[in-house]
């Protein structure tokens, strides 16, 4: 495979910046441009200012695949013939919105992933103790 001239490696990587920031993931990305994965990564670890631009993309396409969830889960599903809401249209509808919601969690776990906060109000904080067990022989 020909290497790419400088002009057309910025054109790649705009391209690319530009998918990821409008939630199309890396990896699509990259195929769409026909460019490798690890050709990507490579060029990313070489250029600091690229890989400042691809992380503020992904915060942006992590953004619209957010609101992208919100948008499904309003949407209202059709009804049947006999007036019921499509049962199999719900349950598509929700695992579209869960597996977004997941990989929102895996990618970016600081803005998506679920918080476990363990603490106590200020009049009764928080004590840690110690349990010990002793056992004694007759």
């Amino acid at each position: 495979m020909a290497r790419k001239t400088e002009e057309e490696k910025a054109k790649v990587c705009a391209a690319i910046i530009e998918a990821v920031s409008n939630g199309i993931p890396l990896a699509h990305a990259c195929k769409d441009n026909k460019l490798g994965l690890h050709t990507w990564y490579d060029w990313v670890e070489k250029n600091e200012a690229l890989a400042a631009s691809i992380a503020r993309a992904r915060k942006a396409g992590h953004d619209v695949i957010a609101t992208d969830a919100l948008r499904i889960i309003d949407e209202p599903p059709p009804v049947t013939a006999n007036g019921a809401s499509d049962a199999g249209f719900v349950s598509w509808q929700k695992n579209r919105v869960w597996a977004r919601l997941q990989l929102l969690a895996k990618w970016d776990p600081k803005r998506y992933g679920d918080k476990l906060e363990l603490s106590g109000d200020q009049q009764n904080p928080l004590a840690i103790q110690t349990i010990e067990r002793v056992i004694v022989k007759k």
